[in-house]
């Protein structure tokens, strides 16, 4: 039987509500509906084909924004039932919080940011919470999925005090400088932990990254040293998966450890005394935040500057760039529906909505569509790779 939440966790109970009031859901919480909708939504579908850090097509192993949604939900749901937080709020945050994501993942980005620069830029985090907020369009009574207060905080992990002025009750933690839920604390510590490490895996298993390079590192060469003195000879894919247990499961064990300290010594009485803290309560230690800090050197260093990933990423500049451009200068090269919704945005608003409705289309593309769309714009066969 599960153990009841702690006082200072989430309570579906008393949620501070949706947008647009609904009838209390029949035999789960609020939480759970959340969860329910983010799963059945059609931008969630869509992550199977968006990029972790390889384009999708480069092979089937590698991670995707999907499979890395449910690591993160899988590690943050580990680390809430240990310290009695609300399990349905964090595995929804975590299943969400990459919804905005483009495709070719921080490159699109990267790519669309510059595009939209004169019109608002663009950002996947406040993108995420665009696509539960407004663009999923499958319920008749209400735009978006219509989540909860404390779902749609934990997908806004940060935020500009522009851009929080413009979101209502949401963006008030970010001008009075506020804390959100420890639930939604936690889903973003998770997804530190889910990239990291699984980007050390997938680095491995393409042979961008050498086991011997994990020696350069204190904590991933005690974890390589201790998968070969406990299991003598075992294959290299076995290696590698034991190096990559051993450090989720160190991090993960730091992290309930440090975060349970800092949560008795301020001893809160209930949410609101979470959120009027003046740091998070959810954190490594510091011995284990810088080596999360030496792993994305690490990282950056030996897989996201790789010739083979940089080349990966500037041809994914280039498809979102020319993609973005095209539709822009013409919408109606776009499909019928969005093509209606950028003429009429420039009509009824201006300039700077119709480029977000160009926007939109072009972050909702996954990897393989973008090529295919990228190819019959310009006649010309993508590389790939």
């Amino acid at each position: 039987m599960a153990e009841p939440l702690a006082p200072y966790a989430a309570d579906p109970g008393n949620s501070r509500g949706r947008r647009y009031p609904e009838d209390a859901p029949n035999h789960r919480t609020e939480f759970q509906r959340d969860r329910d909708r983010i799963v059945h939504s059609t931008a969630f579908r869509r992550l199977v084909y968006k990029t972790q850090v390889f384009v999708n097509h480069e092979g089937d192993l590698y991670r995707t924004r999907l499979t890395h949604s449910l690591e993160v939900a899988q590690i943050a749901r580990t680390v809430a039932r240990a310290m009695r937080l609300n399990e349905d709020l964090v595995e929804g945050i975590s299943l969400a919080h990459d919804l905005g994501h483009t495709p070719f993942g921080h490159a699109g980005q990267d790519a669309l940011n510059e595009c939209m620069s004169d019109y608002g830029g663009f950002e996947h985090n406040l993108q995420s919470l665009r696509v539960v907020d407004q663009l999923e369009d499958r319920y008749p009574s209400f735009p978006g999925l219509n989540l909860t207060f404390e779902t749609r905080e934990g997908i806004l992990k940060h935020c500009s005090l522009a851009n929080a002025r413009k979101l209502g009750e949401l963006g008030e933690r970010f001008i009075d400088r506020r804390q959100p839920s420890l639930e939604a604390q936690l889903a973003n510590i998770a997804d530190e932990i889910a990239y990291n490490n699984h980007d050390v895996d997938d680095g491995l298993r393409s042979g961008l990254i050498e086991l011997e390079d994990l020696t350069e590192i204190r904590f991933l060469k005690d974890r390589l040293e201790a998968a070969e003195h406990l299991y003598p000879g075992i294959s290299q894919h076995q290696r590698i998966h034991e190096v990559v247990r051993g450090m989720i499961g160190a991090l993960v064990m730091d992290l309930i450890d440090s975060s349970t300290r800092r949560i008795q010594d301020l001893a809160p009485a209930n949410i609101e005394t979470v959120r009027a803290h003046d740091a998070p309560l959810i954190g490594f230690s510091e011995p284990f935040l810088e080596t999360q800090r030496t792993l994305k050197r690490f990282l950056r260093e030996h897989l996201y500057r790789h010739p083979k990933v940089r080349t990966m990423t500037e041809r994914a500049h280039e498809v979102v760039s020319t993609l973005f451009k095209t539709f822009f200068t013409d919408y109606e090269k776009m499909p019928p529906e969005h093509a209606h919704r950028a003429k009429l945005a420039h009509e009824e608003t201006g300039v700077v909505a119709a480029a977000r409705v160009v926007s939109d289309y072009v972050a909702g593309m996954t990897d393989r569509f973008a090529l295919q769309a990228h190819e019959a714009l310009t006649s010309e066969p993508t590389a790939k790779g």
